[in-house]
């Protein structure tokens, strides 16, 4: 039974969304349970591949019959690098389920079964990103998971949001033919799609490392995975798309997206061209941590000049971006680097979900998208606000909190390879984030002085669709039970970081030992 685990990770969610199709068009009330049985048969699943990868080895399944080199048949793989990101991704999929309780179609309750519909193929699509094994299906998944995010965030009401699930499209598309192109050389140069049989081939073969058709091929998938992760400056379509969804659709993709986007550069770099040749023969490490500097302050300060919660928390997910970026490519001795991107993965999913999961409370329950309507929120709403505290200082990198420990395994690659314009980075970052949200903590518990206040009578009301009516509104338990299992994690992922990072570091040590060559 546990060799379908690979399987049973996509097919659930697939079967999940077969079932909310078929029935419930005819009674929307079902959606929440099939869509939540699914998830939780996940979750399940992936502590189970997780165990079992961390005791015995990876898993690896093929799907009919077509093995290496060729990959048609689907190579689905589990291992120490991408066993605790399923888990991530399982448990924030079941948390903003919850979440979503009565907030889907509360304007148009014949629209609930196409989110859950979409959200679950979502789903299905992290899921397979994360376990593919072969270099075309990874392709085919991403654009699943794009295709319904597309179609999530142009299920909000907001004019504002079809434009921004259009811009989407427009990048999405470019950075899909990036990454299809470059695999396409791959394909044309090494004759095989297998993630393994690639890196297999290119150590083996000089010649075919050393060609100018490697070197393109990297250049477009990386291009194109940058693209898809917003790395700056190719960050264009992700503000307004996080921004102007409906809550219960950012909620999933701000932690995920990007994040899972990042594992896939890091797939790439480790399992398809490996690090000599990523590092050694490449040699670009360099210029792409000065990219990831550029890209970490220009988000720090784009954040500092938005007025809107939500568009602020996507800048500031700009600036994470970076942070991993860079982590990656140090190429320090001890690969701490490494480390430090691989556990910010998980650390950022958690808190960019805890924030992200209460802006979408304070715009429900208060009306409040703007940092200057906070005012008051502590007497209002005090327990989502020390939840919000917690991602807060979580994101500034205040222990015992994941974000600081994240810091400092990314600081500490950071010394180790010299680059301290990297660590100089990290830190004006956090000291933006202290100011950023100390600034909503003081309008919250003291309030607005008079000059800040915002007159909301010419809003675009379409941005206020969230607001429920008194009788629609959801449940206090479906925004309040995830906000606090966030903040709870957010806090148990930082006591036990060494626990974490050691099962990580279990990946790590056993790639080649290339560090010499630095």
């Amino acid at each position: 039974m546990v060799d379908q685990i690979p399987a049973l990770l996509v097919l659930a969610p697939l079967f999940g969304a077969l079932l909310v199709a078929l029935v419930g068009q005819r009674d929307h009330r079902v959606c929440f349970p099939i869509a939540i049985a699914s998830l939780s048969v996940t979750l399940i699943g992936a502590i189970a591949a997780a165990q079992h990868v961390f005791a015995n080895g990876p898993m690896n399944y093929f799907v009919g019959g077509w093995e290496k080199p060729l990959g048609i048949g689907i190579h689905l793989r589990i291992d120490a690098l991408n066993a605790l990101l399923l888990i991530a991704i399982a448990t924030v999929a079941v948390l903003v389920t919850f979440f979503s309780i009565r907030r889907v179609g509360e304007k148009n309750a014949e629209k609930t079964h196409y989110f859950y519909v979409l959200f679950l193929l979502l789903c299905l699509g992290l899921f397979g990103i994360t376990i593919a094994g072969d270099a075309f299906n990874l392709f085919v998944l991403i654009e699943v998971s794009s295709l319904t995010s597309y179609g999530l965030i142009a299920m909000g009401s907001s004019r504002r949001g079809t434009y921004a699930a259009f811009n989407y499209v427009l990048m999405g598309t470019v950075g899909a033919s990036f990454y299809l192109l470059g695999v396409g050389y791959l394909y044309l140069t090494t004759g095989s799609l297998n993630m393994q049989d690639i890196h297999s081939i290119l150590g083996t073969n000089p010649e075919i490392a050393s060609s100018k058709a490697v070197t393109i091929a990297f250049i477009f998938i990386l291009v194109g995975i940058w693209i898809k992760m917003a790395f700056f400056p190719l960050y264009g379509w992700l503000p307004n798309a996080y921004s102007y969804c409906p809550s219960s659709t950012a909620c999933l993709l701000a932690p995920l997206m990007t994040k899972v986007s990042v594992y896939v550069m890091i797939r790439v770099m480790v399992s398809v061209f490996g690090l000599e040749w990523v590092f050694v023969s490449l040699g670009w490490s360099h210029l792409v941590v000065w990219l990831a500097v550029i890209a970490i302050l220009s988000g720090s300060v784009l954040a500092l000049a938005q007025r809107e919660i939500k568009k602020m928390l996507c800048y500031l997910i700009v600036a994470e971006v970076g942070y991993m970026v860079g982590g990656a490519w140090l190429a320090d001795e001890g690969l701490w680097g490494m480390t430090g991107a691989l556990y910010h993965i998980l650390a950022d999913a958690a808190m960019t979900l805890c924030l992200f999961l209460a802006a979408g409370i304070f715009v429900k329950r208060h009306g409040a998208r703007e940092i200057s309507d906070l005012e008051g929120m502590f007497k209002k709403s005090p327990w989502v606000m020390a939840a919000f505290i917690v991602g807060a200082l979580a994101m500034i990198g205040v222990p015992p909190t994941c974000g600081f420990f994240s810091k400092f395994y990314l600081i500490r690659g950071g010394i180790d390879a010299g680059h301290w314009e990297y660590v100089a980075a990290l830190l004006i970052s956090s000291l933006v984030n202290a100011v950023l949200f100390f600034r909503i903590i003081e309008i919250a518990f003291f309030g607005n002085k008079p000059a800040e206040g915002h007159d909301h009578s010419h809003d675009d009301h379409e941005e206020a669709t969230e607001i429920a009516a008194p009788h629609s509104a959801p449940p206090v338990w479906s925004g309040n039970l995830p906000l606090f299992a966030s903040a709870i994690i957010i806090v148990l992922l930082g006591v036990f970081n060494g626990q974490v990072v050691a099962l990580i570091r279990t990946f790590l040590e056993d790639l080649p030992a290339v560090a010499a060559h630095f």
